[in-house]
């Protein structure tokens, strides 16, 4: 028998049903963050004030960044040149698993069975875009848009372009694209490039979007405004190109994080710098205490900025000294934002180094190889190089800038790493193109030296 209580209860709780149920069907899932990959060309250890710096070198807008989130110590660059490099980057593991070495490969072209983050991150509903230097094929087949980028602004090209001179050069290769087709701009690239990635982000703010900017900042040829030239006085006019380029550079990142923070989006966005190999000695780079330059296996070739930022994620003004490497952002974007990884991929994914909850190291073993006899091994504080048959160990804890060979003093060490180099080697391909890396800068619509950037007028 029912008393008048449990007639009360019994008639609540079926009133209870239809009150609450909507409640719970308009609760919104938590909305995926944006990814921001932005990729300096050639940029110097030292030249980003974060970083141990001369004193000409300010870069507050990539200082933003680290402020932000976590600047890595030894952040490591997938190649020591530009190509095999933005290739580990957008596939997330070891190009040379499909033979991309060099540069030169770039005339190949990214091979189309390898699944890009762009293919990924437009599966999970995406809009993706890519701007400025691309370096990963100089074809239509192998174009931007055709590798899971919705829009593409930039170059194809090899290696370099005139920052000035933009008009269409005849050769699809090398001129400035809006999508497949060249156009006729003006400006400075680096500025322009800026402009597209803001124009992306307000277009696009109601949507999840992956931005991919890879300026050709601080490549050579060596050009920037004269009235931004004019502000340095290293003792080094090739420096003194250097830093306006650099200022610029920093300039349109800034107006980005600006348009980012103007649309309410900053908060949910992750974003990854780096510059894509170690600084170039021919661009007068500076690579702090490390030794030599791009194009080599020693740190300054191969290690580089590196610096995330995710705000509410990421304790701020974070440091690490854990060694990462370009393979390791695609695997970090999908588990931010819940995508399936292509499988084999030997990327790592940082969150537990970036939130501080990694109980071991990332990667036993880093490996290098650029098919030019040059290749590196770096298994903890341990590093083998071997240069044109010339062995060193070095102990990078101990000894940053690799001045001390102990390898004729570690015989068991050194024969470790060659047999792991050995094993790791036995699952590369062959080098998919031909040629050498010695024509890198020297493309149609890339005019070298600094003689042409006097002559600019300022803007």
């Amino acid at each position: 028998m029912l008393t008048r209580r449990t007639c009360l209860q019994t008639m609540l709780g079926g009133l209870a049903a239809p009150l609450t149920a909507p409640l719970i069907r308009s609760a919104e899932p938590p909305k995926r963050p944006n990814i921001l990959v932005i990729v300096s060309d050639d940029q110097g250890y030292g030249d980003v004030s974060s970083y141990k710096h001369p004193k000409e070198v300010n870069t507050p807008q990539m200082d933003r960044l680290a402020n932000r989130g976590i600047r890595f110590i030894q952040g490591y660059a997938g190649a020591y040149v530009c190509a095999p490099s933005r290739a580990a980057i957008l596939t997330g593991t070891y190009q040379q698993r499909y033979g991309f070495y060099t540069a030169a490969d770039s005339r190949v072209g990214l091979p189309l069975s390898q699944t890009t983050m762009a293919d990924m991150l437009k599966k999970e509903g995406y809009r993706t875009c890519a701007l400025g230097k691309w370096h990963l094929g100089i074809d239509l087949e192998h174009h931007p848009m055709k590798r899971g980028f919705d829009e593409y602004y930039g170059f194809l090209g090899n290696g370099a372009h005139d920052y000035f001179d933009l008009k269409p050069t005849g050769k699809l290769s090398n001129s400035i694209l809006r999508g497949y087709e060249p156009i006729d701009e003006t400006g400075y690239l680096t500025d322009d490039i800026g402009r597209e990635a803001v124009n992306f982000i307000g277009r696009n703010e109601e949507n999840p979007f992956f931005l991919y900017i890879a300026f050709n900042a601080v490549h050579s040829p060596m050009e920037a405004p004269q009235d931004v030239i004019k502000k340095y006085d290293t003792g080094n006019e090739k420096r003194n190109i250097l830093m306006a380029m650099l200022e610029r550079e920093n300039d349109a990142i800034g107006k980005v994080m600006d348009e980012l923070q103007h649309r309410k989006l900053d908060d949910n966005t992750l974003v990854v710098f780096v510059s894509d190999n170690g600084g170039a000695r021919n661009n007068a780079s500076n690579n702090g205490d490390l030794r030599d330059y791009k194009q080599s296996v020693y740190e300054g070739g191969i290690r580089i900025p590196y610096m995330v930022s995710w705000p509410g994620h990421l304790k701020p003004k974070s440091v690490s000294n854990e060694p990462v490497t370009f393979m390791d952002i695609m695997p970090t974007v999908a588990a931010a934002v819940g995508a399936q990884m292509p499988p084999g991929r030997e990327g790592r994914n940082m969150l537990p180094i970036l939130t501080g909850k990694a109980k071991g190291p990332l990667h036993e073993c880093l490996f290098w190889d650029g098919a030019e006899e040059k290749t590196a091994v770096r298994c903890g504080p341990w590093k083998l190089v071997n240069t044109h048959g010339k062995v060193e160990l070095f102990n990078l804890e101990e000894d940053l800038g690799e001045k001390n060979d102990l390898s004729t003093q570690k015989h068991e060490i050194v024969a470790d790493l060659q047999a792991k180099f050995a094993a790791w080697t036995k699952g590369n391909a062959p080098r998919i193109g031909t040629g050498s890396d010695n024509d890198d800068d020297d493309q149609p619509g890339a005019k070298k030296g600094g003689k042409k950037a006097a002559k600019k007028k300022g803007e």
